[in-house]
């Protein structure tokens, strides 16, 4: 997707200008959750579908009759799982209730469940999640337990970002860790990925046959601004909902600031983001 399940991180008591002004913001800590917005994650929906397009035609020989789409966001991804098999029940998971709602609204026809993929239950053939992953904890843990919810002979099918050497990210990393944000103690639950050579020895111990490979993608985006709006639907979005308005403002304008800096303008006005991306495969 969807990159779906919230985000939920830890914010400390500071003393800086653009500190959100909240009666949850109490010394010793607390927990903050940064809402998913499916009308900003949808905004590059083009973009976002076709890894998951990619990756449901390196399974369509397979026939599921019963599918879990995990992560599904506001259902775009489930929607290209129903129709690639027609015939399969199919139920969309995801943790956050604005992507859920929007997916029942869009998706009428199916089944959706609010809920944290770690609370995952029943059998299924098919196990999909796209854009989902890196958001959990401990896929040396996490995978293999998603794994004994596929019947015999059921697949795991998933991809996720493997993206932070491309310059739009390391400048939101270089951004967020300058004092003047408040970021200092900050928690921020986007976990990342393991190696590939890692995945490689996680699925060679649960699955009966598996590949890995990564794709990359150029998405061609309208200007510098679309870069900051892209990431305001995934990677930042924790960081601003810790901020006021007028921090918010100044968090991605100097983002704005370096990525006008960092990304030739093409010939035709627009801009390119590189974007790779992390598949794998796998039969029970």
């Amino acid at each position: 997707m969807a990159e779906p399940t919230q985000s939920i991180w830890r914010a400390f008591c500071l003393s800086q200008p653009y500190s959100r002004s909240s009666p949850e913001r109490l010394e010793g800590g607390i927990s903050v959750k940064a809402a998913w917005s499916s009308a900003q994650y949808l905004l590059f929906e083009n973009q976002r579908n076709q890894p998951a397009i990619d990756l449901i035609k390196k399974i369509s020989d397979f026939k599921p009759d019963t599918i879990a789409d995990l992560g599904c966001g506001p259902g775009n991804s489930t929607r290209l799982l129903k129709q690639a098999f027609p015939c399969a029940k199919i139920v969309g998971i995801d943790n956050s209730e604005n992507m859920i709602e929007r997916a029942r609204k869009e998706c009428g026809d199916m089944e959706f469940l609010q809920k944290d993929l770690r609370e995952l239950t029943g059998q299924y053939d098919l196990l999909f999640s796209n854009a989902c992953l890196q958001w959990i904890p401990a896929h040396e843990a996490l995978i293999p337990e998603l794994l004994t919810h596929l019947n015999p002979g059921g697949v795991f099918a998933a991809q996720f970002p493997m993206n932070d050497a491309e310059p739009l990210y390391q400048i939101i990393q270089a951004v967020a860790a300058e004092d003047r944000w408040g970021f200092k103690d900050v928690e921020v639950d986007y976990n990342g990925s393991l190696t590939p050579h890692q995945y490689f020895d996680l699925l060679s111990g649960h699955c009966s046959s598996f590949q890995l490979w990564e794709t990359r993608y150029y998405h061609n985006l309208k200007d510098h601004r679309a870069l900051v709006e892209w990431v305001k639907g995934t990677r930042i979005r924790p960081y601003l909902s810790c901020l006021n308005d007028s921090g918010k403002e100044a968090f991605e304008n100097e983002i704005l600031r370096r990525v006008r800096e960092a990304y030739p303008v093409m010939k035709n006005g627009e801009v390119i983001l590189c974007f790779n991306r992390f598949f794998m495969v796998g039969v029970k």
